[in-house]
């Protein structure tokens, strides 16, 4: 009787599934990266920081920050975009601030109060998730092809097994199966020749 393994190369496929898992992940975060580089430079063309001047005194926040961040409050403020041109807004202060406070901010091409072009901090977070939520997908679709796989082929190979056990079993344990004794009358008892 032939012994059937399981599902041979089990450890193999799981290396081959977390490899490729792997891979997957990091090609992922590389374009994410690549991307991300990209599309902060086409930006950065459009973004323009300039100095803002407080015009009256910071108004204290109305709501907690959240998550424990620094308490942040907003004043009025005027700044120049295009040169000699003069825009006004509010613009996130200190708390506290008085006026004739300064800072940066970016604008966009009108002079509109706009977000920075992205960092390399941002970037990193974002390709590292991006790579990681994909290669944890790339993994969990794998294992479970593997499983799907594993469980097939040993349904297969238990279905043979007791193919071949139903062949060997009367044989191995010394009883015949109905119908398949020797004589005519199955019953192992001494034959018609035998009487006289």
């Amino acid at each position: 009787m032939v012994h059937h393994e399981p599902f041979p190369g089990r450890r193999a496929a799981l290396v081959f599934v977390l490899l490729l898992a792997v891979i997957v992940g990091a090609v992922t975060a590389g374009m994410l990266w690549t991307a991300g580089a990209r599309a902060d430079r086409a930006l950065a063309v459009h973004r323009h920081e300039v100095t803002a001047t407080t015009t009256g005194p910071a108004k204290e926040p109305q709501i907690a920050t959240r998550f424990g961040g620094e308490a942040q409050a907003v004043a009025p403020a005027v700044w120049d975009y295009p040169a000699h041109v003069q825009r006004s807004g509010s613009v996130v202060v200190p708390p506290g601030s008085a006026r004739g406070h300064t800072l940066a901010i970016w604008v966009d091409d009108s002079g509109t109060q706009a977000r920075p072009p992205g960092d390399a901090a941002n970037r990193a977070l974002v390709a590292f998730s991006g790579g990681t939520a994909t290669g944890v997908a790339v993994g969990a679709m794998g294992a479970g092809l593997l499983i799907f796989v594993r469980r097939t082929v040993d349904a297969h190979g238990l279905a043979a097994w007791e193919r071949e056990w139903e062949q060997v079993e009367p044989v191995w344990s010394g009883r015949l199966r109905r119908g398949s004794g020797s004589g005519g009358g199955g019953g192992g008892g001494p034959g018609p020749e035998d009487d006289g």
